[in-house]
């Protein structure tokens, strides 16, 4: 079980047994001693059993507080306090519909929901899902969801919001990165499979490969995906990372070791400053493909960490936009009753030492896309410049 689990247990049991005290014995020396007694508790923690001791003796109506409710309370007020905008408390049904994506789908809109600069910000929208046909882009701030604003909102929250079963609505008013437009997109939920490796194959045996994201089945999704091109005698591939949110580490290390034969892929350093390497692993099937990478300002965390091996490792140029710069790493550590919190335990760097969080990567050849045009200029323009590295 994770540390943060017993720590929030040992809440409770602090909870439970300083309150008997306090109460028992109407002073707050005997609450210290006893907090002495929970392993790694601070002292400061007293005050919570304090309060509720006074509560169940002095409140007007005591049988009318919530012990679940207070504890939620308290452990979101300590989410809150430690200035990581990645922090947050689930409850067990948020934690519950959380979890949805290991079922392969889930309902929704289909878009990545983070925070940027302390707001509420679209990441990006999976691609072909009800967020990308309504127009909703990479780095809209979310402002209000169905007339409500989003302001003290914790991250979790918002996303409970917006899920929902298919076929309902949710209105999303939005203010645009690029222009600082506020607009309102009504967005009718869908399913939103969880599909994350596409591959087109295009005319002159070129190879589109759409990486959606980086989750559990990315590996064999993506040998399928490079078997078929092969079999197709492909020439050259145009690795797509557009709006791609990001996912697992080891599914991004995996998914690079098919390009990168050795090497390092990425490092994480933690706030002890203790370093982790992720290597690619051997046996790679494309490993002498040519390619290019094509990325935009919605490719996001570990989709930055696959365009930064890429270019630390020449393997190929890189074509688009700076990323999105999200490369903080969180868990959602589960709790013992159903519930969950999420934080930041560390920070990405490329090979090169490059911290991802805030920067995002540049790409070789800057490409930016028009808003609001139908052709697919960077598209296009990767696949001319992948034919001319074939060529020469």
């Amino acid at each position: 079980m994770p540390r943060i689990a017993f720590g929030s247990l040992a809440l409770l049991v602090l909870l439970a047994s300083v309150v008997a005290m306090v109460v028992g014995c109407g002073g707050s020396a005997d609450a210290e001693t006893e907090a002495e007694t929970v392993e790694g508790l601070p002292p400061e923690f007293v005050k919570l059993a304090e309060v509720w001791a006074l509560l169940q003796e002095r409140h007007i109506e005591p049988e009318g507080i919530d012990p679940q409710a207070a504890v939620d309370g308290a452990i979101r007020g300590m989410m809150d306090s430690i200035d990581d905008p990645h922090a947050g408390y689930l409850d067990s049904d948020q934690y519950s519909m959380m979890r949805q994506d290991i079922q392969g789908y889930f309902e929704g809109i289909g878009a990545e929901v983070g925070v940027r600069n302390g707001l509420i910000t679209i990441i990006a929208p999976i691609p072909d899902t009800p967020a990308d046909e309504a127009g909703i882009l990479s780095r809209d701030v979310i402002l209000e969801i169905d007339g409500e604003s989003t302001q003290g909102l914790e991250l979790f929250e918002v996303i409970n919001r917006i899920r929902g079963e298919k076929g309902t609505t949710v209105r999303l008013l939005v203010r645009r990165d690029r222009t600082g437009e506020t607009i309102e997109i009504e967005i009718e939920r869908g399913v939103i499979p969880l599909e994350s490796v596409r591959l087109t194959m295009l005319v002159g045996r070129i190879g589109h490969l759409r990486i959606t994201s980086f989750s559990g089945t990315s590996k064999e999704e993506l040998e399928t995906a490079l078997a078929r091109f092969e079999r197709s005698q492909g020439l050259g591939l145009v690795v797509d990372i557009r709006n791609n949110p990001g996912g697992l580490v080891s599914s991004v290390v995996e998914v690079t070791s098919q390009f990168v034969d050795e090497g390092l892929v990425l490092y994480q350093l933690d706030g002890k400053g203790h370093r982790r390497d992720w290597n690619a692993e051997s046996g790679g099937v494309a490993l002498e493909v040519p390619m290019v990478v094509l990325m935009n300002n919605g490719s996001a965390s570990a989709s930055e960490v696959f365009a930064g091996a890429i270019m630390h490792h020449g393997r190929a140029e890189t074509i688009g936009e700076t990323t999105f710069g999200k490369g903080s790493v969180n868990n959602l550590w589960p709790l013992f009753d159903g519930s969950a919190v999420n934080f930041t335990i560390g920070r990405w760097y490329t090979p090169s030492g490059q911290l991802i969080e805030g920067q995002g990567i540049t790409p070789d050849i800057i490409q930016e896309a028009p808003e609001n045009d139908d052709e697919d200029i960077q598209l296009d323009f990767a696949i001319e410049r992948l034919k001319e590295l074939i060529e020469s």
